[in-house]
């Protein structure tokens, strides 16, 4: 009697410390072929394009350096990294569970090391690209607004600095659980690991799964004020241009003025704000249902699955601003932009 009530114990106890989906195989929710395929289709997309955008930067990293660009290039480099390999990993994990799972192999239940390990590369490969993001946002408001203090004080080896010291961060929030300070745990439909957030959580879980949304949140408003602090910023000193180059009437200055702030907008400052802030819209788009729903689970807990693949494309989509985004196809749209404007202004002034 004795031997059964412990057993009765055990068994619940084994089951409140994975509340997810491996109490029965037969409670497994049903996994068809295109989520794996879907699986790897996105890991692969996500390699090729962060692999393409890192080209075009190591192509442009001569015209940075000559600009003195090097710190944000730095910080450019780092976040293309962290997706890249945040990417290939992750979904190596996540791709291994929905083989298990697909053809039960197994049990189709991840081992504890596998869990634990997935939820660390989870925690750390989120908040990576959010504080790095975050980071680029800082460097380029610094640059805009205080020019001379950047050009004097920030160097790539303090950007280096800053580039460790964020990914000890994200680092050891990620191990806490690793040293006995919270859990990870299989969270539905069993193919990611993660803090618990759909079952009962301990009191340190909750406070490290506020930690987590707090800090990538905070990233992403910080991101956010800085950037239009830089915007506003570059709009100012367009304006400042045109007034300054208006004053003159003759037809000739008009078209020298009209060069000029062609020539800013178009300048590297204006490209690379386009590029951060575009990444900063992704990002929010991307990660804060995430953040939200994991910060109160208790109320939108259907949601986190969703906010979780949402945050999967930022890893996809980042690249692509600076695939889109570069030197070139803004010259393109500049000069579209321009040639439209002044064969409006040529034909008006002949009216």
């Amino acid at each position: 009697m004795i031997t059964t009530k412990i057993a009765h114990k055990s068994l619940i106890s084994d089951s409140s410390e994975q509340p997810s989906v491996w109490l029965n195989n037969s409670t497994l929710p049903p996994i068809k072929s295109p989520s794996l395929w879907m699986s790897c289709f996105t890991m692969i997309l996500g390699t090729v394009s962060n692999l393409t955008a890192l080209g075009i930067l190591v192509k442009s990293r001569f015209r940075f350096r000559r600009q003195s660009k090097a710190p944000f290039l730095l910080l450019t480099v780092a976040l293309l990294l962290a997706d890249l390999a945040g990417h290939v990993i992750l979904g190596a994990f996540a791709t291994s569970l929905h083989i298990k799972q697909s053809y039960r192999i197994g049990t189709g239940k991840p081992s504890m090391t596998f869990c634990h390990i997935f939820g660390a590369c989870m925690v750390f490969f989120g908040l990576c690209p959010l504080l790095l993001g975050c980071a680029m946002a800082v460097e380029r408001c610094i640059a805009i607004t205080y020019p001379f203090f950047h050009a004097s004080m920030i160097t790539v080896a303090h950007v280096r600095g800053v580039v460790l010291f964020l990914c000890s961060l994200a680092l050891i929030l990620a191990v806490l659980p690793l040293c006995a300070i919270g859990t990870y745990t299989t969270q539905s439909p069993g193919t990611w690991c993660f803090l618990p957030v759909h079952g009962p959580q301990s009191t340190m879980d909750r406070n490290l799964a506020l930690a987590f949304s707090c800090l990538g949140l905070t990233a992403l408003t910080v991101s956010l004020l800085c950037n239009i602090l830089s915007g506003l910023a570059l709009l100012q000193a367009r304006k400042k241009t045109q007034n300054v180059n208006t004053k003159p009437a003759a037809h000739c200055i008009r078209r020298a003025s009209s060069a000029s702030s062609s020539s800013l907008f178009c300048s590297l400052d204006v490209e690379m704000m386009a590029q951060l802030a575009v990444i900063t819209v992704v990002s929010c788009v991307c990660w804060t249902p995430f953040l939200v729903s994991t910060a109160f689970s208790n109320c939108l807990k259907p949601f986190i699955l969703l906010g979780l693949r949402m945050a999967s494309w930022n890893q996809i989509l980042d690249p692509w601003v600076y695939i889109l985004l570069r030197r070139a196809v803004l010259l393109k749209v500049c000069c579209a932009f321009n040639t439209k404007r002044a064969t409006y202004s040529d034909s008006h002034s002949v009216r």
